[in-house]
């Protein structure tokens, strides 16, 4: 909390970030939204050691410390979107939270192919743990450490869907509003898989093909996206990380033919 470099890199990345703002490129029937996370991200890789040195290897650690603090603060925000809304959001929570289950997908079609095709150790555990945002990166953290092979994978993925995912989702949500009889509430609860920055490239797609429901897009959206941050956590607590164990145990054994050897926590270390 206390170097000084480290928040003036930070403070200096999000100006010119913002100053780029929001970049849409229409495609076909999609858009592509650039956000400004996408391009504080390139830019900070850029400051470190491999490029132009701007930060250490100290800000870098220091950095790692602070992404739970950030969290919070970016879970508060969510809070304040959702509050004029709150009745609506109520009687679609049923499925809100049913949704969570999806946590699970990932872990059944990651581990395995993690493992058995790609030749993946632990680091399948962190890639195949949701779709690695925010909140996933916090819970790995937190559990195994983001300098351990769960964090290196959880991370990958991480950077990976900043990249890619935004552009995915935002293409993604308006295919099924134009081609599909889909309701735009529920691609907009869809929309909101637990990322800041997916959410709103999906949402905003969502409203150039229906502007006049702008309000409830985005309440469902955001509703969606605080609560794959909340209860999702749990859902990976109590489901989805002890079975991404045992699967990647049974995928282990089926490539190795050997057990793995037993993890280690944060704490162990």
């Amino acid at each position: 909390m206390k170097n000084v470099k480290l928040h003036l890199i930070a403070l200096g990345l999000v100006i010119i970030s913002e100053l780029i703002g929001i970049i849409q490129i229409p495609v076909g029937i999609g858009t592509i939204v650039l956000l400004p996370m996408l391009f504080a991200m390139v830019l900070g890789i850029l400051t470190t050691p491999k490029f132009l040195k701007i930060a250490k290897e100290k800000e870098m650690d220091d950095a790692g410390s602070l992404i739970g603090l950030t969290l919070m603060l970016l879970m508060a925000k969510y809070g304040t979107n959702i509050g004029p809304t709150l009745p609506k959001i109520l009687a679609a929570s049923p499925a809100l939270i049913l949704q969570e289950l999806g946590n699970l997908g990932t872990v059944i079609l990651g581990v395995p192919l993690g493992v058995i095709v790609l030749g993946l150790k632990r680091e399948t555990i962190g890639g195949a743990h949701s779709i690695s945002r925010e909140p996933n990166v916090a819970l790995i953290g937190d559990k195994f450490g983001l300098d351990s092979e769960e964090g290196q994978g959880v991370l990958g993925v991480y950077i990976v869907g900043t990249v890619i995912g935004t552009i995915f989702i935002g293409l993604m949500a308006s295919f099924l509003a134009v081609n599909t009889p889909l309701h735009p509430y529920a691609l907009a609860m869809a929309s909101g898989v637990g990322s800041a920055s997916m959410m709103t490239a999906g949402v905003g797609s969502l409203i150039a093909v229906y502007p006049e429901m702008e309000e409830m897009i985005t309440a469902f959206g955001a509703s969606s996206n605080m609560l794959s941050g909340l209860d999702g956590i749990y859902m990976s607590l109590i489901l989805a990380l002890p079975f991404s164990e045992w699967l990647y145990k049974k995928s282990y054994k089926f490539k190795y033919k050997e057990f793995p050897e037993p993890p280690m926590t944060k704490e162990e270390k």
